[in-house]
């Protein structure tokens, strides 16, 4: 790995002071670089296409920053995908046009899928002829907001858009497993599952509701520049060649926040990517009539803006922000085929001639050969800061988790990250969602970084942000809430609030060490319940989900009365199976003795929707008595009070269930399963949070407290 240090003696300047005092100039520039030489190749689509028509034009917007000690240039693009090698020749160029250095200059991509292409992924080449107007294109942009510097100011915006933004990648039943184009029934979470609720548990992530907004005035007030940064994938629905939203939204931002001066540089607005891999605008958990309100880009673009200008009037800006920028460039490995693959896919990459592939299958057998010629590939990841605020980079489509893992961990509270830059490397989903499978996990091009490729760029991304800001990172914890304040209160034996942002271990919040393991197949940072009342200062609640993993936990200090509250969502329907699913289960892994017991939601063989307790692999469970909805929030306390146990619901004082279970109530096994049964039969598919295990029996007053939803 290949890092461009901040000066030592200018860190050490930075932890003692916060920041250097310079003057901030700033410049800003558009050029368009829409192609003049028709057809012209567009790729973002599975097969390759071409475009002979200007729907909207096609332009690299810049903005360079200088404070007399650094200068640092910010280029975006309408392109769906760069290659790092072209944007290494466009900062070479640039370098040479002005007194920028190519390790201090950014360029990203939009991720318009109506732009000419640049990059060569599944079945589309890169336009050769395209290739030189876009590389002095952005050189040109550079250098012109170059000419452009002049004092300037720079404040931070950001706010909440999350009507504009969902997932559109999906956790599907383990019953309705998709083929991938190997061939494979690997696919349990897939882009746009959610659109048949029948077929999927729930979403596979948490999104990022935040337009970030980082701008820039001249001295006297006058607007130089927007940098805008959101989290949605694109709109789509526009013929080729077009912007998408984000050229309509930077276009305008432009007229809603200046009127065009001719003594002075016209004002520029831009937005870039956040982190959008399995994001899109269409909200699945609604009913279809309501999933898709903004019916044009016109539409969904005039409400986004509508948000940003108001954001943008609240902004207070200020003139002595210094600048700092660092630059990383690992090699990564690609996920290249086995000998048996590679030989499946020469057979029918020989049988294509030199036709362009047509089908997935013939798609992917083409990748395959691709990456085994590769095998490895140089990256670049970037932390840079302006004052104040940080920005950092991924060359990658990244999911929106990996977004929140670098802004809830920034040493710089004010963070936006941009995403497609520096080069266009393919999804690179979280280790977690690889088990998960997908198209965001197939192989190629378009998504063929090592599994481990995540952890990496956002761990880089953080030195980075550390050694641009001279700070170190912050450590996140979920807040404590009342509800939360009071579970602690009650001294439970452990706790886990399941708030992890990755895996494999769950902390116990309670402060005694007891730890629980995740297993493989479990998402980690869906919305959680009741945020109002177990976090603090608004902030979201957090919970995992389930897909088929568990998590192991060991309590060899419980007897024959014992307490476990916590809340569960779950994900599948009532009638789909036997059994709904176990929430949690006491007994020896991957076995069913006599004396296990489990929690859980029952199905066809007793009453759907209905809570169940069992001992063994017993044939009638104690039943609850009301039916519990599909994708609602629910909390339950389970009491174990010698040979009684008793379950309530919601915090009602009165039993859900109340019965003896046997004379044998003593469980041999320390082992607990959350999430799942002892021996995997029936696991849970949905979400828990806040588990807690006391090492007594609750009264009926704390059950009432510590179970109301509200």
């Amino acid at each position: 790995m290949r890092f461009s240090f901040f000066p030592a003696v200018a860190a050490a300047f930075l932890i003692s002071t916060g920041h250097v005092n310079a003057e901030l100039k700033a410049g800003a520039a558009v050029v368009d670089v829409t192609p003049s030489k028709f057809p012209v190749l567009v790729n973002g689509g599975m097969t390759s296409r071409s475009a002979s028509e200007v729907v909207t034009r096609i332009n690299a917007r810049a903005i360079v920053l200088d404070d007399g000690r650094e200068q640092i240039g910010i280029v975006v693009v309408d392109s769906c995908m760069m290659p790092r090698p072209l944007l290494d020749e466009a900062k070479q160029l640039a370098a040479q046009q002005t007194r920028l250095k190519p390790e201090r200059i950014l360029i990203s991509a939009t991720h318009t899928h109506t732009a000419p292409s640049s990059m060569g992924a599944l079945g589309t080449d890169a336009d050769t002829d395209y290739l030189p107007v876009l590389r002095a294109g952005i050189a040109e942009a550079l250098m012109k907001a170059e000419a452009n510097l002049e004092p300037a100011t720079v404040g931070w915006a950001v706010e909440n858009a999350a009507q504009f933004t969902a997932l559109r990648r999906w956790i599907r039943r383990p019953d309705r497993l998709a083929d991938d184009p190997f061939g494979n029934a690997t696919v349990r979470a897939n882009m746009h599952s959610g659109s048949n609720w029948d077929d999927v548990t729930g979403e596979s992530g948490p999104e990022d509701p935040d337009l970030s907004m980082i701008s820039l005035q001249a001295l006297d007030g006058r607007p130089i520049a927007v940098l805008a940064n959101f989290s949605m994938h694109y709109f789509s629905g526009q013929k080729a060649l077009a912007a998408d939203y984000f050229g309509l939204f930077s276009e305008g931002l432009q007229k809603q926040i200046v009127t065009p001066d001719r003594n002075h540089p016209p004002f520029v607005g831009i937005m870039s990517h956040g982190c959008s891999g399995d994001i899109w605008r269409r909200d699945y958990k609604k009913p279809p009539a309501e999933q898709n309100p903004f019916k044009t880009i016109e539409d969904y673009t005039a409400g986004l803006l509508e948000i940003a200008v108001k954001a943008y009037a609240t902004i207070e800006h200020k003139a002595d922000a210094d600048l700092a920028m660092a630059e990383a460039r690992p090699v990564l490995n690609y996920r290249v085929p086995d000998l048996q693959r590679l030989d499946w896919a020469k057979r029918i990459v020989a049988e294509l001639g030199d036709r362009p592939p047509k089908t997935p299958e013939e798609v992917y057998a083409l990748e395959q050969i691709i990456l085994h010629e590769r095998q490895t590939t140089e990256i670049v990841v970037q932390g840079l800061r302006i004052g104040d605020i940080g920005i950092a980079t991924t060359p990658n489509e990244t999911y929106a988790l990996t977004g929140l893992k670098v802004k809830l961990q920034s040493p710089l509270p004010k963070t936006m990250v941009i995403e497609l830059a520096n080069g266009g490397d393919g999804y690179s989903p979280p280790p977690e969602q690889h088990v998960l499978g997908g198209y965001n996990t197939w192989a190629a091009r378009s998504a063929g970084l090592e599994v481990q490729a995540e952890p990496k760029i956002t761990e880089t991304a953080l030195q980075l942000l550390e050694e641009s800001s001279a700070r170190p990172r912050r450590h996140y914890q979920q807040s404590r809430g009342k509800a939360a304040i009071a579970l602690a209160k009650a001294k439970p034996l452990a706790w886990w609030r399941l708030d992890e942002m990755r895996g494999t271990y769950a902390v116990d919040s309670s402060g005694n060490g007891r730890d629980g393991h995740y297993e493989p197949a479990v998402a980690y940072f869906l919305e959680g319940p009741a945020s109002e009342t177990l976090c603090a200062n608004g902030e979201r609640n957090r919970a995992a989900h389930f897909a088929g993993g568990r998590m192991l936990t060991r309590l060899s200090q419980l007897t024959d009365a014992y307490t476990v509250t916590m809340w569960f969502w779950n994900g599948m329907p009532n009638d789909a199976r036997d059994v709904t699913g176990w929430m949690c289960s006491r007994g020896h892994n991957n076995g069913l003795s006599a004396d296990s017991e489990h929690l859980g939601i029952g199905g066809t063989s007793t009453q759907p929707g209905h809570l169940i307790f069992a001992r063994g692999n017993s044939a009638s469970p104690l039943l609850g008595s009301t039916e519990i909805a599909r994708w609602t929030w629910n909390h339950v306390t389970l009491v174990r009070d010698g040979n009684t146990v008793r379950a309530y619901l919601n915090g009602n004082p009165k039993p859900e269930i109340e019965g003896v279970v046997s004379p044998k109530v003593r469980s041999t096994s320390d082992r607990y399963f959350w999430g799942g049964r002892c021996d995997n039969d029936s696991n849970w598919e949905g979400r828990l949070d806040e588990i807690a295990v006391f090492d007594r029996v609750l009264t009926a007053a704390e059950i009432g407290s510590l179970g109301s939803p509200k």
